[in-house]
């Protein structure tokens, strides 16, 4: 009788490793596929002007945007994760620089990039956020391009991207926002400027880099990767949605809950919702305001 139990239970072990392999066989092979498709889009270009005005608004729009979070402060890159399971995933040089950009990249190839989510040749650009930047007015995308375009030289080479099971497995079943392209409406044209007055119609504007995370409804869910803190709610069904504009504003200032939690800036990138205007995080609380 014991032979027997250990016998079905090694089978039954066996037969869950194996469909397991098989699966995760099944999503590397899908992963790596789609990270090798090439994708052509109609060229694209903007008029970038750099007078102080435009590159005051880049620069802000760098800092509060998330930039400089993944590509570091001078926009040189850095090494985002480096972890055995989720795999390496560094982010681009952005400079002129040895391990930079090329010195024949050109303004039509960053609007594909930030429109398209792919580079230059066409290949898709892995964990860029793209399905963001993607719906930047034509104003604002200027002004990001002209700002990164007159930043310092800086020699950074990064290895390559090195996708573990975990972030192979997540892209897969839709869990990391791995491939913007696929979450991109390409064919929808670029806005030429917003409204810039306070109030929930620019706060719905600014919470396109909070839907990344807080999803598209703005009321979060289930951690975005293995170890992390589930989402927050920021509609007016969670808790966020009960604080005061006062409390909302010197949360995203400080990173402190008003119950006097000291958020983790790895978690929630309040170092950067910290660069924005009084009038943007007013517009934010707006608009979360709106939503039941």
């Amino acid at each position: 009788m014991i032979r027997k139990i250990f016998k079905w239970t090694g089978i039954a072990l066996l037969s869950v490793l194996s469909l397991l392999g098989i699966g995760y066989a099944v999503a590397t092979f899908s992963i790596n596929g789609r990270i090798r498709k090439n994708y052509a889009f109609a060229k694209e270009s903007l008029e970038i002007t750099s007078d102080s005005a435009t590159l005051a608004r880049g620069k802000h729009l760098v800092a509060i945007k998330g930039c400089q979070d993944c590509h570091g402060a001078d926009l040189s890159g850095k090494i985002m994760i480096d972890d055995g399971a989720v795999g390496r995933l560094p982010a681009s040089n952005l400079t002129r620089g040895k391990g930079g950009l090329p010195d024949n990249y050109s303004t039509a190839d960053w609007v594909t990039a930030l429109r398209h989510g792919i580079d230059k040749t066409g290949r898709p650009l892995i964990f860029m956020p793209s399905h963001e930047t993607t719906l930047l007015s034509a104003q604002d995308m200027a002004a990001i391009i002209a700002f990164c375009q007159t930043v310092p030289s800086v020699d950074h080479e990064l290895p390559a991207i090195d996708l573990g099971p975990v972030a192979k497995v997540m892209g897969y079943l839709d869990k990391m926002p791995l491939l913007s392209v696929e979450k991109i409406d390409h064919a929808k044209a670029m806005v030429a400027e917003i409204d810039t007055a306070e109030g929930a119609v620019q706060g719905k504007y600014l919470a396109i880099s909070c839907s990344g995370c807080h999803r598209a409804d703005f009321k979060g869910g289930d951690p975005l990767a293995p170890g992390l803190p589930p989402v927050p709610d920021l509609s007016l069904s969670g808790n966020v949605g009960k604080w005061t504009k006062e409390q909302f504003i010197n949360t995203l200032r400080t990173g402190k809950t008003p119950s006097g939690h000291q958020m983790n800036s790895d978690d929630m990138p309040w170092k950067m919702t910290a660069q924005y205007e009084d009038k943007e995080l007013s517009s934010l609380y707006a608009f979360f305001q709106t939503i039941e």
